[in-house]
């Protein structure tokens, strides 16, 4: 790739950020209009649960696949594809005049969505050569993170007040323009030296897996144990598949040596444990201020504003404590946090006095904030060069499964304590065990952030990496932020 200017260079990053913000925001706005949707589409809680799993879960499926295509055939290629996949998925969400269609809608949408944050980061990667500009690039690229998040349930409530759900879309549609034709004219093609070859049968594994135990989940309420048996039969048949198929791959979708190292498969675990708390945070949070207290999508949206700002700022302040002091104390902040606003709801009825709802929603600011920054770095601690975009791969797909996953039980189990019965009337009670659950994702970060920090879980990554560096170095770079 041609050098670039250093104007040419931050230009690039603008409009890689352009794709990260209006993914992101599309994920958290969206969750403030599930009431309104579920009024509009007389959708069931099993319905709400599939408009936000059929995106995420068809992003955590194919964030690796986009990243190496991308490598393989040309990353502004993919990336252009992908922003006009997800604007078209986008409009066609915005007129979808049913639930069954919206949700097939969604998972277009995250079809383009898996090319752009993996290849953006990518593009950025290759862009920003030197370290130093390349961390400050990639800092750039985190705070655009925090700031949707902060920002995306008040953005929400405005759209859904203003124009419904419908507009949460459609915003999203000059943003993708712009950031396409800005592509086309500034960002120059790029390719790995030498990309992974695909891997379809792993691929295809990985879908089945994903895909099965998500329906399982969050159809085991209304169908019965018996209906979704086979596809609980199907998620364990792919798992054994992986685990057979992958370590006779020379280069595997998931290199399963990876786990031998403590801290990558704690990063993994806390990636999924921390992300399911996110997604199953916020759906009951949503339907709680909308259908319990009755307060309209910017009110709901103002409220998780005690959630949405300790987020944004603990974030950098956790990456700096990251960078100077690894990664065990911001854990260690994030899992006692998560932990403690799991157990205010679950314990205490936190949603019946505006005080402890408010320090319930800091608590999990807080602790969201601290947990996102030492995922990737303890991923790639230890790991050889040639391997820490492949490792950083893993970690991504690890957030989005667990997001998944929240919403999948943490909804099944809300339906189950719901019933046929007004919400107004049983819902504090039947999301109780919902958070108790909440309260144990986050004591399975606070532990691992105990248990995989340490000088054994160091050793166990030098060793890996030593088996590691026996393997023929490849190009990864474009591999990272997948």
């Amino acid at each position: 790739m041609p050098e670039l200017s250093p104007r040419r260079r931050q230009l690039v990053l603008a409009i890689c950020c352009m794709s990260l913000l209006i993914v992101s925001l599309d994920v958290t706005a969206l969750n403030v209009a599930l009431p309104s949707m579920q009024r509009e589409l007389h959708a069931e809680t099993s319905g709400l649960q599939w408009t936000i799993d059929a995106y995420t879960l068809v992003l955590a499926s194919l964030l690796m696949l986009a990243g190496s295509t991308a490598d393989r055939i040309g990353r502004k290629k993919v990336f252009m594809a992908g922003l006009t996949v997800f604007s078209v998925g986008s409009l066609l969400c915005s007129l979808a005049p049913s639930l069954d269609l919206l949700i097939v809608f969604r998972m277009i949408q995250a079809v383009g969505g898996s090319m752009l944050n993996p290849v953006a980061m990518s593009i950025i990667t290759n862009t920003f050569t030197a370290p130093r500009e390349r961390a400050r690039a990639i800092g750039v690229w985190g705070a655009v993170v925090g700031i949707s998040m902060a920002a995306g349930p008040l953005v929400g409530g405005l759209l859904v007040e203003s124009d419904g759900w419908r507009a949460i879309f459609w915003v999203n549609l000059p943003v993708g323009l712009a950031a396409l034709l800005l592509t086309l004219r500034f960002v120059p093609e790029s390719r790995a030296p030498k990309p992974r070859r695909p891997d379809p049968v792993g691929q295809l594994l990985v879908i089945a897996l994903f895909g099965s135990l998500t329906y399982a989940i969050i159809e085991a309420p209304a169908a019965g144990a018996a209906s979704v048996l086979p596809f609980a039969l199907l998620a364990l048949v792919a798992l054994a598949g992986l685990l057979w198929y992958e370590p006779r791959r020379a280069e595997p979708l998931i290199d399963l040596r990876f786990f031998r190292s403590a801290p990558f498969s704690g990063a993994t675990v806390v990636a999924v444990s921390a992300f399911a708390a996110l997604g199953g945070f916020l759906f009951l949070s949503t339907l709680y201020l909308q259908n319990v207290r009755g307060l309209d999508a910017l009110h709901a949206g103002l409220w998780m504003l005690p959630t949405a700002v300790p987020m944004f700022l603990c974030a950098p302040l956790s990456g700096r404590l990251v960078g100077s002091r690894g990664p065990r104390l911001p854990l260690l902040i994030a899992g006692l946090t998560m932990t403690a606003s799991g157990v205010l709801f679950a314990a205490f009825e936190a949603e019946t006095s505006n005080v402890t709802l408010f320090a319930g929603y800091v608590l999990f600011g807080i602790g969201f904030g601290f947990v996102n920054a030492p995922i990737t770095n303890t991923a790639v601690s230890g790991m050889p060069r040639s391997q820490a975009g492949v490792a950083a791969a893993v970690a991504s797909t690890s957030r989005q499964l667990g997001q998944t996953l929240g919403v999948a039980v943490v909804g099944a189990v809300l339906a189950s304590g719901v019933g046929a019965s007004p919400y107004a009337r049983v819902f504090v009670s039947a999301a109780r065990p919902a958070w108790w659950i909440l309260a144990g994702c986050g004591f399975v970060v606070l532990a691992l952030g105990v248990l995989t920090s340490g000088r054994w879980a160091r050793r166990t990554a030098e060793r890996t990496a030593e088996r590691l560096e026996t393997v023929e170095p490849r190009d990864v770079v474009g591999a990272a932020g997948r």
